[in-house]
């Protein structure tokens, strides 16, 4: 079974909009836009790692703004901020990634490092943040954060703002100023 798979068998296992089922899914769905943008020939790799930037984008977006500010202990306070500072650093990778020509020998390498990295960071959510969220919080709060968490990804940037990512009142104060650029630069690529 592959961890796409098995992300999409956990997520099965708990109500449809679930916060926590919800980024299961997009958990699996990243993993398999790495595989695709590894698997991709030079010519068609940019296109599959826009959809990989971008969602990678809103899914970290919306976990700085929903998921973490739920944390409501100094234990899961603490995992919440070690999420934070990976997607930070997550955020600046990917903006190397992005100014790179997909075709290079250099963007597949970086491109697999960090493809681990972000490996272990879904795992870390998995194992420590999830159970944390699954505990402190009951269905009907899962359900509306389900919910909030795609409102939000519906209105986050499309591609990596390092300067505010991994602090969520950033997100909040510039997230809206850089989706609206995020958006009109994704027409005009296409």
């Amino acid at each position: 079974m592959t961890e796409a798979q098995h992300d999409r068998e956990q997520a099965a296992q708990l109500p449809e909009g679930d916060v926590v089922a919800v980024l299961l899914e997009q958990h699996a769905r990243i993993r398999e836009l790495f595989a695709e943008v590894k698997a991709a020939p030079d010519h068609a790799r940019a296109e599959v790692f826009d959809r990989l930037r971008a969602l990678l984008a809103v899914h970290e977006t919306s976990e700085e703004l929903v998921l973490r500010p739920a944390a409501d202990d100094d234990a899961w306070k603490q995992v919440a901020h070690a999420r934070n500072a990976e997607e930070k650093e997550a955020n600046e990778v990917l903006a190397r990634l992005e100014d790179l020509d997909p075709a290079t020998e250099s963007f597949m390498s970086q491109l697999e490092a960090f493809e681990k990295a972000v490996d272990q960071h879904a795992e870390a959510e998995e194992t420590q943040e999830f159970p944390q969220v699954l505990a402190a919080c009951d269905q009907e709060q899962r359900q509306k954060m389900g919910e909030r968490l795609l409102s939000v990804q519906k209105m986050a940037p499309t591609h990596p703002h390092p300067s505010a990512a991994g602090s969520p009142v950033a997100q909040a104060l510039t997230g809206p100023f850089a989706a609206m650029a995020d958006r009109v630069k994704d027409a005009l690529s296409r």
